[in-house]
């Protein structure tokens, strides 16, 4: 008898027809549907999302609460556009982010679509506000796909291509990657040594930094290295940035991960896990500095739009009512603990790191030499995949296995994807 049809493959065969292939694709899986932490693909093929389409989902897939607020929101409008008349869902929620953000000062914000459109702003505003142009992001860095966010990134492939000429004015100093040898002096030192050598610190307009790598491999910044840059940045006039797309919204334990340092930035970027699956992203910060564009120079047509705002309003319900923060310290202890057992039976786990629920394992060749090791990782990741575990990679040599699990998920389910992850090292190694 001739095999059944797979649904999935005949779509994934029509991709590659339909699609350009610089639009990429982790894992060979056409969903059907997702709830909580779980996708089922067109075939009916169930896997656990460690992926959260890419941190996308801290309150998980369909949380009902969100899917209430969308529908019911979608009743009364889907878009006016907020320039030409406003709404409250976009009022409430840029109220509700500015209470959130360390600080005691006056915040503003405002929404925009994607997390590139938030580090682009971000910069925008800091220039108008300080009438410098120059720019300071970190190596292994990542901020977006648009012209300004590819210049941001720290890492040429697959980002950067051929696509430049890219925006001037911008520089980059080392990141403190204490694994790969860079600690918090040595990171200080090199951008000492940018002032020192390429741009003189009383033309930098701002300084953007993530306060935990995303794609650059999950690597921490140090508490001292951020109050290090508060105070630089204070000495120097220089706006500080704090890119918490990725890691903000509860991601690492904390609603926004540069608390772990105890610090006030003066500009926070955020997107992705606030719109609980809708796009979303948006900028907050010190009022002084929030207004320093003229009327006209922040917005967009689709920028806040009503239904991601009501979505954005019940994620934050959800994490007051269900407790998201500290069951994300929770998962963020079983996924450590687990991660140092595998760590210790399989000595090509050569790091384990992360804050909170927001950690990641890199793979190498051998603990002594560091040397990355992506083909090991590539097996894992597939192994994983084959039953029943969807991981991404990250990390300059795609030897880094992060997690981004959603916070609501069961202590079970956690467990579940550990024995998965163990099993998948057994096949790989094997």
């Amino acid at each position: 008898m001739p095999a059944t049809e797979s649904r999935n493959q005949a779509l994934l065969e029509l991709r590659q027809k339909v699609v350009p292939h610089g639009v990429s694709q982790v894992h060979p899986v056409v969903a059907d549907k997702a709830l909580g932490g779980k996708i089922w693909d067109v075939d009916g093929r169930e896997y656990l999302d460690w992926v959260g389409g890419i941190g996308v989902l801290n309150v998980g897939h369909n949380h009902p609460k969100v899917v209430r607020a969308v529908r019911e929101q979608l009743e009364r409008f889907c878009h006016t556009c907020f320039q030409v008349t406003a709404y409250e869902p976009y009022i409430r929620l840029a109220e509700k982010l500015c209470q959130s953000a360390p600080g005691d000062f006056e915040k503003k914000a405002f929404f925009v679509t994607t997390g590139a459109e938030a580090t682009e702003n971000a910069i925008k505003i800091a220039r108008a506000s300080t009438g410098r142009s120059a720019v300071i992001a970190f190596r292994h860095s990542f901020h977006g796909r648009t012209l300004m966010g590819m210049t941001l990134t720290g890492k040429a492939q697959p980002y950067r291509q051929n696509f430049g000429p890219f925006a001037p004015e911008v520089y980059h100093a080392p990141y403190p990657y204490e694994y790969r040898g860079v600690d918090t002096q040595a990171a200080l030192e090199g951008l000492q040594e940018l002032f020192d050598t390429e741009v003189s610190p009383e033309r930098v307009a701002a300084l953007i930094i993530e306060p935990q790598l995303g794609e650059g491999g999950f690597v921490p910044a140090p508490a001292e290295f951020l109050r290090s840059l508060r105070a630089l940045t204070q000495k120097h006039g220089i706006v500080l940035i704090d890119d918490e797309i990725q890691t903000g919204i509860g991601r690492t334990g904390k609603f926004w991960a540069i608390e772990h340092a105890g610090i006030e930035p003066d500009l926070i970027c955020f997107a992705k896990s606030i719109g609980g699956g809708l796009p979303i992203a948006g900028v907050l910060g010190r009022a002084e500095i929030m207004d320093a564009p003229l009327p006209g120079g922040l917005g967009g047509t689709f920028a806040g739009n009503p239904l991601a705002c009501a979505a954005g309003l019940a994620v934050l319900e959800v994490f007051a009512e269900e407790g998201l923060l500290e069951r994300g310290q929770r998962l963020g202890e079983i996924l450590h603990e687990g991660f140092r057992k595998l760590q210790s039976r399989f000595p090509h786990i050569g790091d384990v790191r992360g804050l909170g629920p927001m950690v990641a394992i890199e793979i190498v060749q051998d603990p002594s030499t560091k040397e990355p090791d992506p083909v090991l990782t590539h097996r894992v990741f597939e192994a994983a995949r084959e039953r029943g575990l969807l991981l991404m990679k990250a990390g300059m040599y795609s030897n880094v296995i992060r997690c981004l699990v959603p916070l609501v998920v069961s202590e079970a389910e956690v467990h579940k994807g550990l024995e998965i992850l163990e099993q998948s090292f057994e096949a790989a190694l094997g």
